[in-house]
């Protein structure tokens, strides 16, 4: 079936039943998802989908519906459908689509090989990540190691003569284990996602930083209540740092719930902190030619030297705010309508080694896991459960577990003094290891 066709037949039958603007998102995929625990195949599920969203504009109101049903019948029903919800719907001027027909060239988010390798080598390798990092003295069970591969392909089409298309696909690995002592128990795990099949970390890798995770906090030691200074090491740096991506949410800065709301070109942290969103990073996770609606993506920078210097926003968001949309409509598949998201999103990095800020600290916590959602985008309040190691004299004393660790998006941002350089490309979303000069730890 030739869905550009059928994406642009659909825009004009939308506008021909009476709709004043559509769009029409289609969106095909396969998924593989292979599951191992102790040595056995647990599940292999392979299943390929397809559905279609249709988004009309009647007199201003948004209508919307779905299927995946890509019969001519089912299709025009659906259609109907979203015309019908329109008409029930409250009116907003700022319900607009857009109309940039341009798309960014991005490589690298297509793989042929990894549809071609052999299943049998696929489940081989799930079960020698299980078996090498079951093979570690420190560890007793396993939670289970898999591999999984998607691909998709969008299209989508609106009145405005919009009408684009791109093909994506990506795979992952990882594992998951215990380390045991005594009633002692704590569970570690690693996982790798990649464009490019042959661009996995070797197995053994993997393997290995699941194990020292699950045994890294074995026998820890409470500490007392008290303010030190706190490392976040990058593996857990983003748990913090999430909160401000969504205080820089244009939709919540315009309704007033976001710490941020005031804060362009304004200072609001560390010199040491910029945030960057690269939406055409070649071989990105996140990368697309275009976002959710079907504007360009691009590379932004939205903190620079703690400045806010950008909010991110789909079309209708970007339009009651009175700006241009930034390429950050995202959609979580054809069943909804555009939310607003990032691509790749990182930290810069520091220019110090994880190993030099630890060595640089007198008395502090080092966070390699925390409970929470980070700080809070609305009030910019954190306060999260932490575990990791105590750190005296520059070096790594015990393991700790089960304190707190709490301040105000203020405190914390403005007392990054050190950032490491630590930042792994590779993710969708990094941040490096860095230190909070000082911060109220609860303990004992």
């Amino acid at each position: 079936m030739n869905y550009i066709n059928l994406t642009n037949s659909l825009v004009a039958k939308a506008l021909e039943l009476g709709a004043n603007s559509a769009e029409v998102y289609l969106e095909t995929g396969r998924n593989l998802s292979i599951q191992v625990l102790n040595g056995e195949i647990e599940t292999i599920e392979e299943a390929a989908s397809a559905g279609i969203g249709f988004r009309v504009l009647v007199d201003g109101k948004t209508g919307f519906s779905h299927c995946n049903d890509l019969s001519d019948k089912s299709l025009e029903d659906t259609l109907k459908q979203a015309i019908e919800f329109a008409k029930l719907t409250t009116p907003d001027e700022n319900n607009v689509l857009p109309a940039n027909s341009e798309m960014t060239d991005i490589e690298g988010l297509y793989d042929p090989e990894i549809s071609t390798i052999p299943m049998e080598k696929k489940i081989e390798i799930a079960l020698k990540l299980e078996e090498l990092a079951l093979s570690d003295p420190r560890i007793s069970k396993s939670s289970g190691a898999g591999y999984n591969e998607g691909e998709e392909e969008v299209y989508i089409a609106n009145s405005n003569g919009l009408s684009k298309n791109y093909k994506s696909n990506g795979c992952s690995i990882g594992v998951s284990v215990v380390a045991e002592k005594g009633e002692q128990k704590n569970t570690g795990g690693e996982y790798c996602s990649r464009r490019f099949f042959n661009d996995l970390d070797p197995i053994e890798k993997i393997a290995s930083k699941a194990a020292d995770e699950a045994a890294a906090l074995i026998d820890p030691v409470m500490i007392p209540t008290q303010r030190a200074a706190v490392i976040v090491d990058s593996g857990t740096a983003g748990s913090i740092i999430r909160g401000i991506i969504g205080a820089l949410n244009g939709e919540r800065v315009q309704q007033g719930a976001s710490f941020l709301k005031d804060s362009m070109d304004k200072s609001f942290a560390s010199t040491l902190l910029t945030i960057v969103d690269d939406g055409i990073r070649p071989k990105g996770m996140g990368s697309a030619p275009f976002d959710g609606e079907g504007v360009p993506t691009q590379k932004r920078v939205l903190v620079e030297k703690g400045v806010v210097k950008g909010f991110v926003y789909n079309t209708i968001a970007a339009n009651r705010a009175g700006v241009e949309s930034t390429g950050n409509a995202s959609r979580r598949g054809f069943t909804g309508l555009p939310g607003i998201g990032t691509h790749n999103l990182y930290v810069e990095a520091g220019e110090n080694t994880p190993e030099e800020i630890i060595a640089a600290t007198k008395k502090g916590l080092l966070v390699t896991q925390i409970t929470g959602y980070g700080i809070n985008s609305v009030n910019g309040n954190f306060s999260g459960g932490a575990s990791g190691f105590w750190v005296e004299d520059g070096k790594k004393k015990h393991p700790v577990k089960g304190v707190t660790i709490a301040g105000t998006a203020d405190e914390i941002l403005n007392a990054i003094d050190m950032m490491g350089d630590d930042v792994d490309m590779n993710k969708s979303f990094t941040v490096p290891t860095f230190r909070v000069k000082e911060m109220m730890i609860g303990g004992s």
